[in-house]
């Protein structure tokens, strides 16, 4: 059944209980094996290859039940998660909303997810050759020490992961943006890249960082990041912000995401790939819909980008959709490799 026939019914149901049909649809995929050679697009970041340059963000798999689905998708990565260490319920619900009218996505789901070690079983038994995998940590939201929340759940997923992205901009955490604050930034990046020293724990460490930042914010994150020679930023997660909405729901609280997204995002790369002299890999997110709002990305300095919140409204087609339209950009603009490309705008 086409998507369009499908959407209408699945868009009568509440949100998360659609997602979690899509979830459950995800980890029944028949387990054949999946190629990640890739062809015209494939790249590299931080030593990891990449077979595309699409990912599937964080967010939409947080317990990494489906991330062989999503592969079988079509995407180059899946990043999992937000995984903490101990499991916890999240914010109550209804805490997930779509803004049909905006092309957009309400949530303020609080980290909900089943602990580090539910997930790491899963992670244990998954083909390493079937794609990249990478894997998103957060803090407990009752944690008294957050740093150590970190440590702990870096430790114990890192020899699973192809990288590992440190969550400090979800807006559903109370005080957890408050991570990206120079000091804090410094004493909590130091802590992680301690624990990467450990047998078995030397993989990429990536940064996701918020949209909703200021100028002087934008430049000590950069200075950070360099000075620790992290391996990615990700820019960005979801926005508090409100552009003018249409929906009923544009009044939830929560993060917002999808097609509002795309110019705060998008400048929020442009500040980044500045501030940072080009010095660090990017990688671009928010209302990325079509191959066209990729490659945008990748011309203003993203060496991948990911998606979520448009899958709900293209469906789950969206992957091979984008990278068969990254193949049309590129030849057209003359380039060879998705890396020649990156920052020519």
């Amino acid at each position: 059944m086409a998507y369009s026939t499908l959407r209408p019914l699945l868009f009568r149901l509440d949100a998360e209980r659609a997602h979690g049909l899509a979830l459950r649809a995800l980890s029944a995929m028949p387990q054949r094996a999946i190629s990640s050679k890739g062809g015209p697009l494939a790249t590299s970041v931080a030593g990891v290859h990449f077979s595309n340059p699409v990912g599937m963000a964080a967010g939409f798999d947080k317990d990494a039940v489906a991330a062989k689905g999503l592969l079988r998708l079509g995407f180059g990565s899946v990043e999992v998660g937000t995984l903490t260490p101990r499991a916890q319920p999240g914010n109550p619900r209804p805490r997930l909303f779509r803004l049909v009218e905006d092309r957009a996505v309400i949530n303020r789901m609080g980290f909900n997810n089943g602990g580090v070690d539910a997930a790491a079983n899963r992670l244990a038994r998954r083909d390493r050759s079937a794609g990249v995998v990478g894997i998103n940590i957060g803090a407990n939201k009752d944690s008294v020490d957050r740093i150590a929340d970190y440590r702990d759940a870096f430790r114990r997923v890192a020899p699973l992961a192809d990288y590992v992205t440190i969550n400090i901009s979800s807006p559903n955490t109370p005080g957890l943006r408050a991570l990206q604050d120079k000091g804090a930034l410094e004493g909590l990046l130091d802590a992680v890249l301690a624990e990467r020293s450990a047998p078995g724990c030397q993989v990429p460490i990536f940064l996701k960082v918020a949209p909703d930042l200021e100028m002087a914010d934008i430049d000590d994150i950069a200075g950070v990041a360099l000075d620790r020679r992290l391996d990615a930023l990700i820019v960005s997660n979801t926005t508090v912000a409100r552009p003018p909405l249409r929906s009923v729901h544009a009044g939830e609280a929560g993060g917002l995401s999808g097609a509002p997204l795309k110019g705060p995002a998008l400048q929020r790369l442009r500040d980044f790939r500045k501030a940072t002299g080009g010095g660090i890999p990017l990688i671009g997110v928010g209302g990325i819909a079509t191959a066209e709002d990729a490659w945008q990305r990748i011309l203003a300095g993203a060496s991948l980008v990911q998606l979520y919140s448009a899958m709900v409204y293209e469906g789950p087609g969206i992957a091979r959709h984008i990278c068969k339209g990254l193949e049309r950009l590129m030849r057209r603009d003359g380039f060879g490799s998705i890396a020649e490309a990156v920052g020519c705008e």
